[in-house]
This record gives structure tokens, C-alpha cells and sequence, in this order.
């Protein structure tokens, strides 16, 4: 190895372009969402970029510094919680590894806002539009999702309004049980927010957690690249996937959780608190991306090898489906 900063073919390269060489990821070192450190959460604290890579810092009373690296090629969405600030060097450095950066309540349970970065690949977004495009595709896909709720065997051929009814009969099983297991009589499921302060413990718990799950939901998606707003079982809001998608996973995560809180005195707190916790137990970001993947495209519902090569951007073509970009096609007709 030289010791004079120069290579044996190339030209001087000085610890700037060094730094910069190292920051820019290649295609084989974009991450899937469903690597190990997909997701990362952060809260209270500030995320700068120095010379050594991007890192968390938090000031003690005393003024001491303390640090903590992120392995930034290796997180594909960070979740901003309360108190924390990032730097625009920082930022820029998590968007060239394509990193969706969303901003979220505490714990990651809500979504306020996300920046998707230019190098998420639209697949799945294409593939939620291809599918949501097309009626009959669309049913398809609906009648999946009801069909992923039930644990009793369901004819594929029950058509839409009777699988409604199937899911409305087995959410009103489920709370009549779970009413019965912790012996809190007879429960009814109500929602009004214009008296808010008037419900039971069970509905506020369970009106709160909801909340934090669709913002969970919302951040997957967001990190994805799907749309919040085209919903197949759900229409009509921005957020209609994202009611899709968290109604797999009510019955059972929230509706338990709501129902163990009804002697709490704070059941919205209590709720926030322990759905945190229940998260990680229950695994749920991961799973999240596998069954969106599995609805939109079951036949590419595996992820990529490492290394394998994707062409971010291609041009549409009606007869092959995609050309590549960056060609130029001046004699392609003759």
C-alpha cells in the first residue's frame, strides 16, 4: 500500500473524497426491510454526521458528551421519537443509503410525516397500484385479507358481503370472550370522539392503541414505499391501507391488551405503554412487511439474495414491461 495518499492508477485522493467514497452505498449494499436492523427507534437525542460516520449524541447535567454510532447501510427506516433532532449532513448521509426517515410519536407508535428517499425502489408501490387498479384484482386482494383473520376453514368462493359478516360475528366472539375472562360483564365496542372522556377503560384503551398500531402500520408502508391512501378493503381516506393492513392484527394484539387494562386508571397511557412493549414481543414490523408483500405479490413475496443487482429506474414499455434507462433509442425503430 502507498503511504502517499495515491493509488498506483489513480489520482491523489485526498480524506474528503475518501469520506465520500466510503459514504456512497452501491446497489449491493442497499438494505431489505426485512433485515435484522430494519427498523431503528430513537428518542431524545441528537443525530449528527462527523468524520467517522453518523452518530446519536446525549448531553448529561454535567456537560459530559456521549455517543453511540448507527450502522446507517444497514437501516433502511429510522424512527424519529420526541426530543430528538437530526443535522441536514446527516440526513443527506441516511438518504444516500436510502433510508425512510419518519417522525413519530413515542415509541414509534404514531407516523407525523416521513421522507422517502430517492433511491426506494417503487416495486411495491407498482404492485399495490397494478393490483388495487383492477377490480377483480382488487376483490382478490380484499378477500385475502379477511380470509388471513379466520382460523376456521372459509370456501375461497364466499363472496365479500359474507366474509363482513364472518368478521363482524368473529370480533363480537371475541370481545363477548375476553369480556367473560376478565369478568367485566357485558362489553360494547363504541367509538365517539366527541365524548372521549364518557368511555369505559376497555374502549379508551382500545381506542389508544389502535392509534399506535396504525402509526406502526404507517411507518412499514412508509419504508416500503407503498401508498397509505389506496386501501382494498378501506376507502375514501389518506389512510385506508394503513386500516387494511392493521385490522390483521387487532384481534390479536390490541383487543387483548385493551381488555387486561380495564382496572387501570389511565388506560390511554397504560395502553401507549404496553403496546411498546408487546411490539417487540409480538414481532410485528416484520411480519407487517411479510404479509403486505405476500398480498400484493405472492410469487415475489421472498426477498432478494444479497447482491443481487436491481435497476432502480427502467422505462415502461407496453410489450416487455421495462426497458433500460440511461440508453439512448434514436435507431432502436429502423
Amino acid at each position: 500500500m502507498p503511504s502517499d495518499n495515491t493509488t498506483p492508477t489513480g489520482p491523489q485522493l485526498t480524506p474528503s473524497t475518501a469520506r465520500r467514497r466510503i459514504a456512497a452505498p452501491t446497489l449491493a449494499m442497499l438494505p431489505r426491510i426485512g433485515d435484522s436492523l430494519s427498523f431503528l427507534y430513537a428518542d431524545v437525542v441528537r443525530i449528527v454526521q462527523d468524520d467517522t460516520g453518523v452518530c446519536a449524541e446525549t448531553t448529561s447535567a454535567d456537560g459530559e458528551v456521549s455517543r453511540v454510532y448507527l450502522p446507517t447501510s444497514l437501516v433502511s427506516c429510522l424512527l424519529l421519537g420526541p426530543g430528538t433532532s437530526i443535522t441536514q449532513p446527516a440526513l443527506t448521509t441516511f438518504a444516500r443509503h436510502g433510508t425512510t426517515v419518519v417522525c413519530t410519536g413515542s415509541g414509534g407508535v404514531r407516523c407525523y410525516s416521513a421522507t422517502t428517499p430517492d433511491s426506494l425502489t417503487t416495486r411495491w408501490l407498482e404492485r399495490q397500484v397494478h393490483q388495487w387498479a383492477d377490480p377483480d384484482r382488487r376483490l382478490e386482494v380484499a378477500r385475502q385479507m379477511y380470509l388471513m383473520r379466520f382460523t376456521a376453514n372459509v370456501p375461497p368462493s364466499t363472496p365479500l358481503n359474507k366474509l363482513r359478516g364472518l368478521e363482524g360475528q368473529r370480533m363480537k366472539t371475541l370481545y363477548k370472550l375476553l369480556a367473560q375472562q376478565h369478568k367485566i360483564g357485558r362489553f360494547r365496542r363504541s367509538y365517539d370522539p366527541a365524548a372521549w372522556d364518557k368511555q369505559d377503560p376497555v374502549n379508551l384503551a382500545l381506542s389508544s392503541a389502535n392509534t399506535c398500531l396504525y402509526g406502526i402500520v404507517h411507518s412499514a408502508l412508509a419504508a416500503l414505499g407503498c401508498s397509505p391512501a389506496l386501501g382494498f378493503v378501506h376507502q375514501g381516506k389518506q389512510h385506508a391501507f394503513v386500516y387494511d393492513i392493521a385490522d390483521l392484527y387487532k384481534a390479536d394484539l390490541t383487543a387483548p391488551l385493551a381488555f387486561s387494562l380495564h382496572n387501570s386508571p389511565n388506560p390511554e397511557r397504560d395502553a401507549r405503554r404496553d403496546f411498546r412493549r408487546d411490539l417487540h414481543l409480538f414481532k410485528l414490523l416484520p411480519r407487517i412487511v411479510k404479509d403486505v408483500q405476500t398480498l400484493l405479490a405472492p410469487e415475489e413475496s421472498e426477498p432478494m439474495e444479497e447482491g443481487q443487482e436491481v435497476e432502480l429506474v427502467n422505462l415502461w414499455d407496453p410489450e416487455v414491461g421495462s426497458v433500460p434507462a440511461g440508453t439512448n433509442y434514436s435507431t432502436s425503430g429502423e
